[in-house]
């Protein structure tokens, strides 16, 4: 996959100060239209870009089959709304977003204009949060899409195998103005692709793969999902980690029943001690497993960081 131009906003009723949510269509850079809310900062009525979130606006990536009116997405939305504006969207396929699900892989797509449409509302520093796929997806991104100051800096070699897999997949880091994020929280992200080594993660190959599981996908959970194969594979979330210069949090529940802790546990081994791992006791499965204390201490740190 390659990283391409920031893609344009085809509609947005979002002043630079609003008093509520307000929704767009924005236009990724691979022609597919996103549905996407902004949610200002409600710590003060009014907080816009320049309020007390000091500037700050928080993108959060739903897992796979979620969309923006899902009730756990909104809820994450009121606990960060508390601290900064909050921008949610619907993966390609999901929603009322156009395209299909790639699961993770053209999604890098969505995240960056989302991204891009945060910072032209102001905000100055943009905050990714991703929940499962959504995690993968904040991971990829932070790598794919660089910061202005790091425009002309190589992959790093401290990256290793994952530096030279980035080349070859992408070409080399490309900084594109605006999509770049400042920090990352990848909630209950894979560490590799193809992982079938639990029951959920087994019957969503089903889906993913079988003709007969994607019409459960699109007629069960409304997500529609492409029929066609990577090619090639992206870049992994594990590959994608050293390559991420930005402050990183990996949060995982030891009750994941998709991913065992030794996805986590791999995210936080690439970062080279660079990323900060919380390990939730009792917690299940991203957004639907993510209660308002843990997401009020994400948002605490995403706040600090």
């Amino acid at each position: 996959m390659s990283s391409v131009s920031e893609g344009c906003f085809l509609s947005t009723s979002v002043p630079s100060i609003t008093p509520g949510p307000r929704r767009a269509t924005l236009l990724t850079d691979d022609g597919v239209r996103i549905e996407a809310v902004y949610s200002p900062c409600t710590a003060v009525a009014g907080a816009g870009p320049d309020g007390p979130d000091g500037g700050t606006a928080v993108v959060l990536a739903h897992g796979f089959t979620g969309s923006v009116d899902r009730p756990a997405l909104r809820r994450a939305v009121e606990v960060f709304a508390q601290r900064a504006a909050v921008i949610t969207f619907s993966f390609r396929g999901h929603g009322k977003s156009g395209g299909r699900s790639t699961v993770g892989d053209r999604e890098v797509l969505d995240l960056a204009a989302a991204v891009a449409w945060a910072r032209s509302m102001g905000h100055r520093r943009i905050v990714t949060v991703g929940f499962s796929m959504g995690g993968s997806v904040v991971l990829r991104h932070a790598a794919l899409y660089t910061r202005p100051d790091a425009a002309d800096s190589p992959v790093p070699e401290s990256g290793g195998e994952a530096g030279r897999v980035a080349v070859r997949h992408t070409g080399a880091r490309k900084r594109r103005a605006g999509a770049h994020t400042d920090a990352v929280v990848a909630v209950s992200a894979p560490a590799r692709w193809y992982y079938r080594g639990t029951a959920p993660m087994r019957r969503l190959h089903w889906v993913v793969t079988r003709p007969a599981g994607r019409l459960v996908g699109r007629y069960g959970f409304g997500t529609r999902i492409h029929t066609r194969d990577w090619d090639p594979v992206p870049l992994s979330p594990v590959e994608a980690v050293p390559l991420v210069r930005v402050p990183l949090l990996i949060v995982h529940g030891d009750r994941d029943p998709y991913f065992p802790l030794d996805h986590p546990r791999m995210l936080a081994a690439a970062s080279d001690g660079r990323a900060e791992l919380w390990l939730e006791r009792g917690m299940g499965h991203a957004e639907n497993a993510a209660d308002e204390g843990l997401l009020s201490r994400i948002g605490d740190w995403a706040a600090s960081v």
